[in-house]
């Protein structure tokens, strides 16, 4: 598991500048609980992550934490990549444009417009929901870089 999986934890409270006691008393945690959070021994409740999330000021911490700790979010939510503002914004729209050019909006409305997807339809149903991932994808990564870009100016 690489470096930064494993330690997501710890990760985020440096790049917030940090120490661990520092970040423990904000967090009204004691030190050992952070500890055996940043090194993997126990993972954090949902309710102290958030709060990493506000101090650290990253909501990419909590996109992490959901993914790794139930398999289930993967199903639904995809991989949310971290990238600045410039980056995921031309993501997004870059995204958003292919799947317009494409005409998979007009496409998805022809296959849904029985309210029934068939055998024949569900390879092309299947690639737009592909596409709509993709599209979900950027949306997330932009929302977690404004966040960071904006309280950063702050």
């Amino acid at each position: 598991m690489p470096e930064e999986t494993r330690n997501i934890y710890k990760t985020c409270r440096k790049a917030a500048g940090l120490t661990q006691e520092a970040a423990a008393e904000r967090l009204g945690i004691s030190v050992e609980s952070l500890r055996a959070y940043e090194t993997g021994q126990r993972v954090p409740p949902d309710e102290v992550v958030e709060a990493m999330s506000d101090l650290y000021n990253t909501l990419h911490l909590i996109v992490r934490h959901v993914r790794e700790k139930n398999a289930m979010y993967g199903r639904v939510v995809p991989e949310v990549p971290q990238a600045g503002v410039l980056e995921a914004s031309a993501r997004l729209t870059n995204r958003i444009y292919q799947f317009a050019d494409s005409h998979a909006d007009r496409r998805l409305m022809r296959i849904a417009e029985d309210n029934v997807i068939d055998g024949n339809e569900r390879p092309e149903f299947d690639d737009i929901m592909e596409d709509l991932q993709e599209i979900v994808a950027a949306a997330l990564a932009l929302r977690c870089a404004q966040q960071a870009d904006c309280r950063s100016s702050m």
